[in-house]
């Protein structure tokens, strides 16, 4: 055999053998990465300001998808959701009423109406700062699986009082980490737990 041939043979093989290592190793990283970005973290990049001051647009989050098949949504938890009326767009807000509850807005002040509370009680709200404050009034009834969100920024916020309560299965989770802006870098950002 010419040993030229043999050389540009040797080199042919060698060629393919490193493409199947580079496609093998792609195929690897997406095994890998595939599974973890639908049923266990995703990333989500915050548009907006109906979560100021606590979420600010630009902020680069990532939201853990697999706390709430093990427990359930509490209130004040901060939450990235479908929106109702369109679900290929992503919503984040937090949790102010829990399924069966029945929430009262009064001039903005919001009261939770429940088994434990049935004359209701007033919520504390730190995470709405006082420019963000709205002044509007509404009565809304939770059915089973019915959660009430609201934005930290009333004034600017679409939520459960445009459009309703939402529903358990339109959350996709919660945030676990906040990694942009570089100094807002944190560990459950936004998180809050009133009464």
């Amino acid at each position: 055999m010419n040993p030229e041939m043999s050389e540009q043979i040797e080199q042919t093989h060698s060629g393919w053998h490193t493409l199947f290592d580079w496609v093998k190793t792609i195929a690897i990283a997406l095994l890998i990465a595939i599974p973890i970005r639908y049923f266990i973290a995703e990333p989500f990049i915050v548009s907006g300001a109906s979560m100021d001051p606590t979420f600010a647009s630009g902020n680069f989050l990532i939201v853990d998808r697999v706390s709430y098949r093990f427990n359930e949504p509490k209130r004040d938890d901060v939450i990235v959701f479908k929106y109702p009326n369109n679900p290929s767009v992503y919503y984040i807000k937090r949790i102010i009423g829990l399924p069966g509850e029945t929430v009262k807005i009064d001039d903005g002040k919001v009261v939770i109406v429940n088994d434990e509370n049935p004359t209701g009680i007033k919520l504390k709200e730190p995470f709405v700062a006082k420019d963000h404050k709205s002044y509007d009034s509404s009565i809304t009834v939770l059915g089973e699986n019915e959660y009430f969100v609201m934005g930290d920024n009333r004034e600017q916020s679409s939520d459960s009082r445009t459009w309703g309560p939402l529903d358990k299965n339109l959350i996709i989770g919660r945030p676990v980490l906040r990694l942009l802006p570089m100094l807002g870098i944190s560990v459950w950002p936004g998180e809050y737990k009133s009464q």
